[in-house]
């Protein structure tokens, strides 16, 4: 049966969205993780599982061909449901997974473990997960492996969510005009428009950056010094 929809399924879907990384191509790093997890978890699949709103998406795979599965099949669409490790020792005997076409055709799934992967906000974006053609369990020390490398590979996109942005942000700011023109007094910018706005405005409006305010401590000498003799009478 399909899994049911999260509840926070809006905001995990926005919180996918910021990562830029469906369709993306194929990277050594994520690659590297789906072979350890085979190798450490005895299993032929393992696979990086990303979630939209119609089909789960492989960032990286191994032990199976296809590309990406609809996600009315998918066990990581049941995984995503909590934050847990979800486990299915025969898919033949869970009610849930017992008429997929998954399991009743290739690739045959009978076993299944995924752990869900994480935003720092606690949003489920898809999976780590692995699958054996056979019936079986998963050891203590099985599981921790995966779960760690689950973790790996969510601060693996998080490094590549943040690069991104941070690789936009300099480009706005390179492609500002070259003559920026200030006043010598007040120091405003003057706009295309030919407003004059403070440069912090101007910045806000042609970069994603954000100003908070406080005192350097050569200002703090200078403009200060009046304030700290009164405070001193």
């Amino acid at each position: 049966m399909a899994a049911p929809i999260p509840i926070n399924e809006p905001d995990r879907l926005e919180a996918l969205k910021r990562y830029r990384v469906l369709d993306s191509g194929s990277e050594r790093a994520f690659d590297d993780i789906v072979e350890l997890a085979s190798f450490i978890c005895g299993v032929p699949i393992a696979l990086i599982s990303l979630l939209d709103e119609e089909r789960q998406w492989f960032k990286a795979k191994v032990g199976l061909e296809v590309a990406e599965t609809p996600r009315s099949q998918a066990f990581c669409a049941h995984t995503i449901l909590g934050s847990n490790t979800m486990v299915v020792e025969d898919a033949r005997q869970d009610s849930r997974f017992a008429s997929n076409p998954l399991v009743t055709g290739a690739p045959h799934i009978r076993f299944y473990a995924g752990t869900p992967l994480m935003t720092p906000e606690g949003q489920a974006l898809g999976t780590l997960c692995i699958i054996d053609r056979f019936p079986r369990t998963l050891s203590s020390d099985q599981r921790n492996a995966l779960e760690a490398l689950g973790r790996q590979v969510s601060l693996l996109l998080e490094f590549r969510r943040t690069s991104q942005e941070l690789a936009t942000a300099l480009e706005k700011v390179k492609t500002l005009d070259p003559m920026v023109p200030i006043c010598a007094y007040c120091r405003r910018i003057r706009e295309d428009d030919g407003f004059w706005n403070h440069i912090e405005k101007f910045i806000k409006n042609n970069t994603d950056s954000e100003f908070s305010h406080g005192i350097c401590p050569d200002c703090a000498r200078t403009q200060l010094s009046d304030l700290d003799t009164l405070l001193k009478e």
